[in-house]
């Protein structure tokens, strides 16, 4: 197929989109008057294809019967770069066998119902684990920055041929949401069981070497293993370096989850203010493009400070793995039609520099001992303040950045609920006085973007892993573990739902020719 560009108002590309076929859209809100670019796809005339035009909209995948395979490998995690690992494993005749220490995804929807009404953490099934991956349960961002890892466009195929809706195949920044996500998921694993693979949850894998599955134990002592744990999974991290996998520290970022009203934010970016860009007014803007979003980034004494997993239309959750820690991280619904806009807020947690005495494994423990640290004393802290469960600190935006008390809180979409507490005192110096000065400047950018109305609820500690599982660029394998093949966001080479996708067929590609 041919395509052809055009750049129109959002009003004359919500009647393209109704008639014709759109491989590409993308919205520039930088100027006054917003801009939408669209790609359309054309016949060899050059003529638009009409939207209901009888032609394949992509190739779909070939998955062959594993049940009798005479290969098979381990997979590790049932997180996007596990699952679609898996789906390649099939696509090749190899039987994966995935061990997930999280609940099925609709067991999983029980245990985080109870975590929203502050009745109790599972630790091994909540916001972090589970099948779908921490994704499962978050904003549904299928976006990546990465454009070397693969065909990014197989894996939006994916995700359609298991249930997404056609944007996923054009928007730029497509996205699914929360309420859509565990369907999708949840055909990924039927197509999975029906070829012959295997899936077992509640299966936690605590050595490299043996395990245990409904009381049987299997030894994977000569077995090829994708390692696709998620970024929240610590006690892997560490049993890992006990059996000496090379780890190091790495760049990450940590800071707090600030919300604000969503008209707020519509305002600020889509009116610059409280001018109407558009003929028909906010509501006709507001009913193509969406609820607005951002992107914030800023530098402040060398540090990057930016915003993070921005949820429009969304809510905040908690999204911890310990019982006496606090984070919390954002989710939309598909419509992302809730009043509140949140996002992350984080500054820029650099590498170490240099390999300490104790080498570069024993830093990367230190770094998450530095992340389980900073969860810990959030939790302290709203103890103090009178919070009980997952009940989290907060502190109304204003007060945060002039540094004083909030005498009381806005309404926020933290289900748990929020305790009013001084977050510009006790987080570290090395995060509190740079997303100060961050806000700051994000307020210059955005005037009345710092008010009264938002709040910052701490913390959002786990936007990346603080770990990577180091392996050759060239061969995906551990550089100390041969059988070992780390991917995704908890090895430490991802980003996002997207990218462990690409990663987790990286890894799997390279696991057929090798085997």
């Amino acid at each position: 197929m041919n395509t052809e560009q055009i750049i129109v108002s959002p009003k004359e590309a919500k009647d393209i989109e109704g008639k014709y076929r759109i491989q590409r859209r993308s919205v520039d809100a930088r100027q006054r008057d917003i801009k939408v670019l669209l790609t359309i796809l054309t016949d060899v005339h050059g003529r638009w294809i009409a939207k209901d035009a009888p032609i394949p909209l992509y190739a779909e995948p070939h998955f062959q019967d594993v049940t009798h395979a005479d290969r098979a490998a381990y997979i590790i995690g049932a997180g996007p770069a596990g699952l679609f690992a898996a789906l390649t494993l099939i696509e090749h005749s190899i039987k994966p066998i995935i061990l997930e220490r999280g609940q099925d995804v609709s067991t999983r929807k029980r245990a985080i119902a109870r975590l929203n009404k502050n009745e109790g953490l599972d630790p091994e099934s909540n916001y972090c684990f589970g099948e779908g991956g921490a994704g499962t349960f978050s904003d549904g961002k299928l976006f990546s920055r990465s454009k070397k890892r693969g065909d990014m466009q197989r894996v939006m195929e994916l995700f359609h041929y298991f249930g997404a809706p056609d944007t996923v195949l054009y928007e730029a920044h497509a996205h699914i949401g929360s309420d859509l996500l565990p369907r999708i998921i949840q055909n990924m694993r039927q197509c999975i069981l029906g070829h012959g693979g295997e899936i077992h949850f509640e299966t936690c894998v605590t050595s490299l070497t043996e395990f245990k599955i409904e009381n049987l134990k299997f030894k994977i002592k000569n077995t090829p293993i994708i390692l696709a744990i998620g970024h929240s999974a610590h006690d892997t991290y560490r049993m890992l370096a006990h059996e000496g996998v090379a780890l190091e520290a790495k760049g990450c970022a940590m800071g707090v989850r600030v919300e604000h009203p969503q008209e707020l934010i519509n305002r600020l970016m889509y009116y610059k203010g409280e001018r109407l860009m558009v003929k028909g007014g906010r509501d006709s803007l507001i009913d193509y493009l969406g609820n607005a979003s951002y992107s914030l980034v800023t530098q402040v004494n060398g540090k990057g400070v930016y915003s993070f997993c921005m949820c429009p239309g969304g809510h905040i959750v908690p999204a911890g793995s310990m019982a006496e820690g606090c984070v919390v991280n954002g989710m939309s619904a598909s419509h992302r039609n809730s009043p509140y806009a949140n996002s992350g807020m984080v500054v820029e947690i650099p590498s170490p520099a240099h390999p300490t005495g104790g080498g570069r494994t024993a830093q990367a423990i230190e770094r998450l001992d530095y992340q389980e640290a900073l969860e810990h004393l959030a939790w302290v802290e709203a103890r103090a303040a009178g919070g009980i469960g997952a009940m989290a600190p907060a502190q109304r935006l204003n007060d945060f950045v002039e540094g004083r008390a909030s005498a009381d809180l806005p309404a926020c979409s933290y289900l748990p609920g929020i305790v009013a507490s001084r977050l510009d005192k006790w987080l570290p110096g090395e995060i509190g006085p740079y997303l100060q000065q961050g806000f700051r400047d994000f307020d210059r950018k955005y005037p009345g973007f710092i008010t009264r109305e938002a709040v910052v609820v701490g913390v959002e500690s786990r936007s990346s892993s603080p770990v990577r599982i180091l392996r050759d660029n060239d061969t995906m394998r551990s550089v100390s573990h041969p059988l070992l093949y780390p991917c995704g966001e908890g090895a430490g080479y991802a980003g996002g739902i997207t990218s462990s996708a690409l990663d987790g067929i990286r890894a799997a590609k390279q696991l057929i020719v090798d085997n």
